[in-house]
């Protein structure tokens, strides 16, 4: 008898861990949603075609962590950088396909889409990064971003560049006169276009993938670009002048397929939503302080002739490029420009 009732309570110290185990509430143990299968997680593939040490570059690896850890690993976002995935001209197409589901384009690249896109593209649109993002947030902003719906597409951020400077290697570049002749490679904006022949420069539109080939060919003598994208792609060593002009603005919309956007859960819009707008405030900053740092290095290289435009040779530039502005408002009307934060200062 004394041996069966120690086997019972023997039986009963075996259950009692068991017991408490399926008593325990589900939340109270953390789930390994590394574990999950393919068909559980969310991934979205994002593709741009600039440098990882760019500041779009180092933001989307920013959201990528973010969103993973935020997600417990739920939710993956797989980065390919340096037109690894689909070249510059290729990945709206993609994302159109759903073949990607996040791109951060030029917004330059987005008007053949919705050509009053190209306000952002106008010379000296904007005196300072702030008025870009002032404008943005605007009716005015709001109104161009809707534009993107009607071709599956939603804005969810906007990522700096910065401001564009102007490098050749036929010579220096100290007054807009002395454009004149040199092709000068552009991304795919009539606007743009036009703001070269007003100068009678002659415009090309060439891919960013294949600038240096084009400059090392001949194929074109200049370029303008952002500090941080003429370094990453090294395009400086194919040239012998920079003119700090910061005569527009080069930005990225974060773009979203927007079939792709609306399956989504509500709570996974959010995460995305919430995460995009600290990234956006993170790589802003960041942006403007490696622009001013790849400025020093190339200064301090002494492998360039720099030129910078002073307060009024800017204002000088700003009205010879005023015809870029009539050939705006013929097209598109007058809405956006007046919208614009400079006008609005002196209405």
């Amino acid at each position: 008898m004394k041996n069966l009732k120690k086997i019972v309570m023997f039986g009963i110290l075996l259950a009692v861990p068991f017991f408490i185990a399926a008593c325990a509430r589900y939340e109270d143990y953390p789930i390994d949603l590394e574990q999950l299968s393919e068909e559980e997680r969310l991934v979205i593939r994002f593709s741009h075609v600039v440098g990882e040490d760019t500041p779009k570059g180092m933001a989307a690896r920013k959201f990528a962590e973010l969103i993973k850890e935020r997600s417990n690993g739920r939710i993956e976002v797989q980065v390919f950088s340096n037109g690894t995935l689909y070249k510059d001209m290729e990945e709206l197409d993609a994302l159109m396909r759903e073949d990607v589901q996040l791109i951060a384009p030029a917004i330059s690249k987005l008007t053949d889409l919705v050509p009053e896109l190209s306000i952002y593209d106008l010379p000296y649109a904007f005196d300072s990064l702030e008025e870009v993002h002032e404008f943005t947030e605007s009716e005015a902003g709001n109104r161009l971003k809707n534009l993107l719906k009607k071709h599956n597409l939603i804005a969810l951020g906007l990522w700096d560049s910065g401001f564009k400077q102007i490098s050749n290697d036929t010579r220096p570049i100290e007054h807009y006169k002395d454009l004149k002749g040199i092709r000068m490679r552009i991304m795919q904006s009539d606007i743009l276009a036009e703001q070269y022949h007003v100068v009678d420069a002659i415009p090309r539109k060439i891919d960013f993938n294949t600038v240096f080939q084009s400059l090392k060919k001949g194929d074109v003598e200049g370029q303008e670009n952002t500090l941080t994208n003429i370094t990453s792609k090294n395009l400086y060593s194919l040239q012998k002048y920079l003119t700090i002009s910061d005569h527009g603005y080069l930005g990225y919309f974060l773009l979203f397929n927007y079939d792709f956007w609306k399956k989504l859960s509500k709570e996974d819009q959010q995460l995305i939503i919430d995460t995009l707008k600290e990234v956006q405030e993170w790589q802003w900053n960041l942006a403007k302080e490696l622009n001013d740092q790849k400025l020093r290095e190339i200064e301090d290289c002494q492998c360039i002739d720099i030129y910078y435009l002073s307060e009024e040779e800017k204002k000088d530039w700003e009205k010879r490029f005023s015809p870029v502005y009539d050939y705006y408002a013929h097209r598109y009307g007058e809405y956006y420009i007046r919208n614009l934060p400079k006008n609005l200062k002196v209405q």
